[in-house]
C-alpha cells in the first residue's frame, strides 16, 4: 500500500477520538465539522479500512483504529516537540552564529560584543571567521556565513546593508618624525616618505592607493603588512608612517608612542556597517548581535557623524 499521510487528516482523527465528537474536533481545529469529515473519510478510503466505528451513541475505534491512534499520537508528539525546538531556537538563540569580520575588528570590536551577546544567548555558539570583507561578503552569498560586520565596499547596494560607522584614516608616526617635530608640509614631502598599509587586495589597501596616486604620494614602494598591530610597531620604530584609523592606535596616541597626523583634504573616509542575507530578514539572534555591534560602535573614538 502506497500512503502517503497527510498531517492535517492526522490531525482531525485524533481530535475526534479525543473528543469524541466531530463538532467538539472541528472546534479544536478551527475548521468546519463537514472539513473533518470529510478528512477521516478520505483517510479511511486511503487505508481501505474502517477507523471509526459510529454505529453508537458513541464514537467508537475499530481495531485498525486503535493500531493508527497509537502511531499517530507518537507522530504528532514529535512534529509538535520539534515545532517548540525550532521555535525555541528562534527565541532564545539555542542555536550557533556565524560571523565573519576583519581581524582588526577581532581586537576593537568583536570581544565586548561577544561578552553580552553570551550574557543574552548564553546557549547559542558564536563561529567567527577573520578576513577580508569582499572575501566574507562572498560567503554570505554562499550562505556560509549569517552576518559579515566590515567595510562597505564601493557601490555596494543597500540591500541587506545596515550602516554602523564612519571613520578618518590617519598618518601615524613616531614622536621623532619630521611632521611631528619640524610642523614640516605634507604634502611636499610625501613622496619621501616609506609609507606602511594595510594587506593588498582589501577595501582600505585600495582607498589608500586611491588617495596617494591622487596627492603623487608613489615615491617609494610601500611597505604592506596583514596587521594593524605590526603597522603600528614599525611606526612607532620610526621605520615608516602608518595609514591607519586613529581608533586603531587611540592607546598608542594616548600614551604619546605614536603621534596622529591628519591627511590632507580631501582625506580617505570609510563606512562600516552589518550585512546580512538580503533574502530573508534577520532572525532574533542575529537582530540581537546587530544591535550590539551598533551600540559597539556608536562607543568608538574617531566616530565621523
Amino acid at each position: 500500500m502506497d500512503w502517503v499521510p497527510d498531517l492535517r487528516q492526522l490531525r482531525a482523527f485524533v481530535a475526534v477520538v479525543e473528543d469524541g465528537s466531530f463538532t467538539l474536533a472541528a472546534r479544536r481545529l478551527f475548521v468546519t465539522q463537514s472539513a473533518v469529515s470529510h478528512s477521516l473519510r478520505t483517510l479511511e478510503e486511503q487505508l481501505s479500512c474502517k477507523l471509526l466505528d459510529r454505529s453508537g451513541k458513541k464514537i467508537a475505534l475499530t481495531v485498525e483504529g486503535e493500531l493508527l491512534l497509537k502511531r499517530c499520537k507518537r507522530v504528532i508528539f514529535e512534529l509538535d516537540q520539534a515545532s517548540r525546538d525550532l521555535d525555541g531556537l528562534r527565541r532564545w538563540g539555542q542555536t550557533r552564529i556565524r560571523i565573519g569580520t576583519p581581524h582588526s575588528l577581532c581586537h576593537f570590536i568583536v570581544p565586548s560584543v561577544l561578552r553580552e551577546f553570551r550574557d543574552c544567548f548564553p546557549r547559542c555558539e558564536p563561529v567567527i571567521e577573520a578576513g577580508d570583507t569582499t572575501v566574507l561578503l562572498d560567503r554570505l552569498a554562499d550562505a556560509e556565513l549569517d552576518l559579515v560586520v566590515g567595510l562597505r565596499p564601493r557601490g555596494r547596494s543597500d540591500e541587506g546593508y545596515r550602516p554602523m560607522f564612519h571613520d578618518q584614516l590617519a598618518f601615524v608616526v613616531s614622536p621623532f618624525h619630521p611632521w611631528v617635530k619640524d610642523d614640516e608640509p605634507i604634502l611636499p614631502t610625501l613622496a619621501d616618505q616609506q609609507f606602511i598599509i594595510y594587506a593588498k587586495a582589501t577595501e582600505t589597501h585600495r582607498l589608500i592607493d586611491e588617495w596617494l596616486e591622487k596627492k603623487g604620494g608613489r615615491g617609494k614602494k610601500p611597505l604592506v603588512l596583514g596587521d594593524m598591530q605590526a603597522i603600528k610597531e614599525m611606526a612607532k620604530l620610526g621605520v615608516g608612517v602608518g595609514v591607519v584609523a586613529s581608533w586603531v592606535a587611540a592607546r598608542e596616541i594616548s600614551d604619546g608612542s605614536l603621534k596622529v597626523v591628519a591627511l590632507p583634504e580631501p582625506g580617505i573616509q570609510r563606512e562600516w556597517g552589518v550585512f546580512h542575507s538580503a533574502g530573508r530578514e534577520p532572525s532574533l539572534v542575529e537582530e540581537t548581535f546587530i544591535g550590539l555591534c551598533e551600540m559597539a560602535f556608536a562607543a568608538m573614538p574617531g566616530r565621523e557623524n
